[in-house]
C-alpha cells in the first residue's frame, strides 16, 4: 500500500498490555483455524523473524525456500501485517467501490441510464471484504508451510543477540536460540492526542475497517495519504465528509503540484476541508452516540455536530516497545524507530531490522524487497555478499481522487541538490479524454511534472495526478530507475489517445 502504505506491514508482538494482548488473541481466534501454539516449538533455528508482515514473511520464505535455512516466523496477530489486514489490500478494495460509485454517476454522460434498486450496501461489502482478507491470511499461512518456514503464533521478546522468549496464546513461555534474528514488527496507528478532552471517542486509522455501516457524516483528522484516501472514499460513497488539516494543503511531503492540485480537487468534489484547524474538545451524546467536535481555525472557534465517526489518521508509530530492544542493546531514534543501515544491520551483531519499524521508506514493496535482499546476503553465499535494497527512486502512489503517483525528487529537493540553474522542469495540465462527454463541472484534472537535471537532462523526478496514475507510474518508474533522460522520453513514440502520451511529448 501501497503503502497507506504505508497502512502496511505491522506485526504486533510481545507487549506488556493485557488489554492489547487479549484483543489480538481474540482476533486471531476469529481469523485463524489452526492452533499453532499447540505445536511443539523448535529450540534452535538459523533465522528467527519477529513479525509476520510483508517484509518478515518475504525474508523468511526466501531464506528457507530458496537457500534452505531453518527459519521461524513469530506473529501475534494475523499474518500479512498491516498491508493485508488493515492497509493496502482492504483499502484498495474500498477504493474500487468508491471508483464504481463515481463511474455510476458519470455513466449518464455517456448515454447510460443507470438506476439503482437500493443504496450501496456498505455492510454487505464490508463483510465480503473481511472474508477476502481471511482467505489471504490462509494463503499466507500455506505459503509458509510450502517453504518449510516454522510459524509460531505468539509474542516475541528479545533476551539477547541470539535468544528470543516466545509467549504463546495459552500463556506458556519458551526460549529459542537463533543464529540470526530479524525484527520486522512494523508500526501501529498513532494514538489520539491525549491533551484533547474526549479524543478517545474517535477511532484510529485501523478502526476504519471495523465500521459496519456507511456513516452519514464522518470526520477525519490528518493530512497524510491515509486521511486523504479515506476522505476521498467516504465522499465518493456518499458520506458527508469533513477533513481537518493543520495547514492549507495536505500530502505535504509531495511536490507542490500534487499538494495544491489534489487539495483543490477535493474541495471541488465536495469534501469539507477545515484548513489551519486544531481540535479542542470532543463530546459524545450518550443517547445517540453522535459526536460533537469543537475546534479552532483561521475564522475562530466553531463546532461540528451529529458526527457518526471521527477517525484520527495522524500518522503511525513504530511497534518497537516491549519486545526487548533495550535489553539486547539495539539503538533507536527518539521516535522509537530502530536504527538500521542500508544492509538492514542494527547496532547489534546478528540482529537485523527492516520495514516500518525502521521508518526509512514505509511502503509494503520496500519491506518485501529489503527482506529478500537480506535473506540473499545472509544465506545466499558469496555471490550475494553485497546484496541490499537501493532506497533511491522508489515509486509511490496515493489512491486519492484523483490518483497520485510520485518518484524521485520534488522540485525543491532537486533545486537543493543540483542548484536551480542546473534543473529544468516540464509541466502539463489538461483534461483527460475520459471527461470529453461530461459537463465542465464534472471534469477532473490531470497534471504532470517532469524534473530533469544536468546537461544530459537526466530525469530525477516525476509527479503525476489523474486517472490511472497508479498503473501508469510503474512503467515510467522502471525507466527512471534505469537512468532515463528527457531525450529517452522524447524518443519513445506516443500511444494515442492516452493521458500517458503527454509525458513523452512534453515541451
Amino acid at each position: 500500500m501501497q503503502a497507506f502504505g504505508n497502512f502496511r506491514r505491522v506485526a504486533l508482538v510481545s507487549t506488556s498490555s493485557q488489554t492489547v494482548s487479549t484483543r489480538i488473541s481474540g482476533l486471531c481466534r476469529h481469523f485463524s483455524s489452526t492452533p499453532h501454539s499447540m505445536a511443539p516449538i523448535s529450540k534452535e533455528t538459523d533465522y528467527l523473524v519477529i513479525g509476520g508482515g510483508s517484509g518478515g514473511l518475504a525474508s523468511a520464505r526466501m531464506a528457507s525456500g530458496k537457500f534452505g535455512a531453518k527459519s521461524m516466523v513469530i506473529e501475534g496477530s494475523r499474518l500479512g501485517g498491516t498491508c493485508v489486514n488493515v492497509g493496502c489490500v482492504p483499502k484498495k478494495v474500498t477504493f474500487n467501490a468508491a471508483l464504481i460509485a463515481e463511474t455510476i454517476h458519470e455513466a449518464k454522460s455517456y448515454g447510460f441510464s443507470v438506476q439503482e434498486s437500493k443504496p450501496f450496501d456498505f455492510t454487505s461489502f464490508k463483510h465480503k471484504r473481511d472474508a477476502y482478507i481471511k482467505r489471504l491470511n490462509g494463503i499466507y499461512e500455506r505459503n509458509l508451510k510450502n517453504d518449510s518456514v516454522e510459524y509460531v503464533h505468539g509474542w516475541a521478546k528479545l533476551l539477547n543477540k541470539n535468544e528470543v522468549e516466545i509467549t504463546t496464546d495459552d500463556g506458556s513461555k519458551s526460549t529459542v536460540r537463533a543464529k540470526k534474528i530479524l525484527i520486522a514488527t512494523g508500526g501501529n496507528p498513532t494514538a489520539p492526542p491525549s491533551n484533547i478532552p474526549g479524543s478517545e471517542f474517535g477511532l484510529n486509522s485501523d478502526g476504519f475497517f471495523d465500521i459496519e455501516t456507511l456513516p452519514k457524516k464522518v470526520v477525519l483528522v490528518g493530512a497524510g495519504y491515509i486521511a486523504v484516501e479515506f476522505a476521498g472514499m467516504f465522499n465518493a460513497l456518499g458520506s458527508e465528509t469533513h477533513l481537518f488539516i493543520r495547514h492549507n494543503t495536505f500530502l505535504r511531503t509531495f511536490d507542490s503540484m500534487i499538494q495544491n492540485g489534489v487539495t483543490e480537487e477535493y474541495e471541488r468534489l465536495g469534501v469539507h476541508l477545515h484548513k489551519e484547524s486544531v481540535q479542542t474538545k470532543i463530546e459524545k451524546n450518550p443517547e445517540t452516540g453522535k459526536l460533537t467536535i469543537y475546534y479552532k481555525d483561521r475564522d475562530g472557534e466553531s463546532k461540528l455536530e451529529d458526527i457518526d465517526h471521527l477517525i484520527w489518521a495522524i500518522g503511525r508509530t513504530p511497534a518497537s516497545k516491549d519486545i526487548g530492544l533495550e535489553d539486547a542493546g539495539i539503538k533507536m531514534t527518539e521516535k522509537g524507530h530502530i536504527i538500521a543501515d542500508d544492509f538492514q544491520n542494527t547496532s547489534v551483531e546478528n540482529i537485523y531490522a527492516l520495514g516500518d519499524v525502521c521508518g526509512k521508506v514505509e511502503l509494503t514493496p520496500v519491506a518485501i524487497a529489503a527482506g529478500r535482499r537480506l535473506a540473499e546476503r545472509l544465506f545466499g553465499g558469496e555471490q550475494f555478499k553485497a546484496a541490499k535494497l537501493d532506497y533511491s527512486n522508489i515509486p509511490s502512489v496515493v489512491f486519492a481522487h484523483p490518483e497520485v503517483g510520485s518518484i524521485g525528487l520534488t522540485e525543491p529537493e532537486a533545486v537543493e541538490k543540483y542548484g536551480k540553474e542546473n534543473i529544468k522542469v516540464y509541466n502539463t495540465s489538461f483534461t483527460a479524454m475520459y471527461y470529453a462527454m461530461m459537463e465542465p463541472e464534472d471534469k477532473g484534472p490531470t497534471k504532470y511534472k517532469l524534473i530533469c537535471a544536468g546537461p544530459e537532462q537526466k530525469v530525477v523526478g516525476l509527479h503525476i495526478m489523474g486517472l490511472g496514475s497508479g498503473e501508469l507510474l510503474q512503467g515510467f518508474g522502471v525507466a527512471i530507475k534505469m537512468g532515463a533522460t528527457k531525450k529517452d522520453f522524447d524518443s519513445c513514440v506516443a500511444i494515442h489517445p492516452t493521458s500517458a502520451e503527454e509525458l513523452v511529448t512534453l515541451k
